[in-house]
């Protein structure tokens, strides 16, 4: 049985991308840093839909020994690691005007800094078996889009998808690096407070004239993880419906 790893384990995004990888009898490890009762909730919901092994555990992506910590535990489970999904990310909507570099640095620390960290320590056990696939969740806001209500996060996306194609080469050939660039996915918090106006706006930019979906999302990363998509390699791919 191979072992998933999902950072942000909570949120709608890594909730589906979950899913997906039981319906495929992984062990499923969701991490996260605060919502401790929401994470356990989906973990359990897992065991129990899909009869597999899922845990719960807290990691913080800036220290380094939190992260050798859980690689440790998941070790000490008797599993090895195939595959991690660098799901976990910040933003912070404010205007231009008032972002702080407190602000900024934060999302740069969890957005970025917390995907290399996580990738550099789970690679090392991935290089030992001479297998393994990592896969970033990227953000169209990081290529082509621009919003400085956001550009603190935008920033964050570009730099991942950077890393992505280093890592790929740093990696390379035994560790896939991928990653996957979600456009306007229509989750609660995506749209929280926007108004039917804005939304419409939106839509209408979007080829296919609707927000996509969480579950969109999730098909897509466990494709990549998947051998059918074994010669893909140092690639984002845009889940955004066709946007201009």
């Amino acid at each position: 049985m191979k072992t998933v790893i999902i950072t942000g384990g909570s949120s709608e995004i890594g909730e589906k991308i979950a899913e997906e990888f039981s319906k495929r009898k992984y062990n499923i490890i969701l991490t996260y840093f605060q919502n401790l009762e929401k994470t356990m909730a989906i973990a359990e919901k897992l065991k129990q839909d899909y009869q597999i092994n899922a845990y719960a555990i807290k990691c913080d992506l800036h220290i380094e020994d939190d992260i050798e910590k859980l690689v440790k535990t998941i070790k000490q489970y008797g599993y090895h690691i195939d595959v991690l999904i660098n799901n976990a990310a910040v933003c912070y909507d404010s205007l231009y005007t008032d972002k702080t570099k407190d602000k900024f640095m934060d999302t740069m620390e969890v957005n970025v800094v917390g995907t290399f960290l996580i990738s550099k320590i789970v690679a090392e056990e991935m290089w030992q078996q001479q297998n393994g696939v990592i896969i970033n969740i990227a953000s169209t806001n990081g290529m082509r889009q621009y919003y400085p209500m956001t550009i603190d996060y935008d920033a964050s996306k570009a730099a991942v998808v950077s890393l992505t194609h280093n890592l790929a080469l740093a990696y390379s050939p035994y560790i896939r690096v991928n990653a996957v660039s979600p456009g306007f996915i229509g989750t609660k918090k995506e749209i929280e407070g926007l108004d039917e106006e804005y939304l419409k706006s939106e839509m209408d930019k979007i080829f296919l004239r609707r927000l996509g979906t969480p579950e969109e999302v999730a098909k897509t990363v466990y494709y990549l993880a998947s051998e059918d998509a074994s010669y893909i390699n140092n690639t984002v791919i845009e889940v955004d419906g066709g946007t201009r």
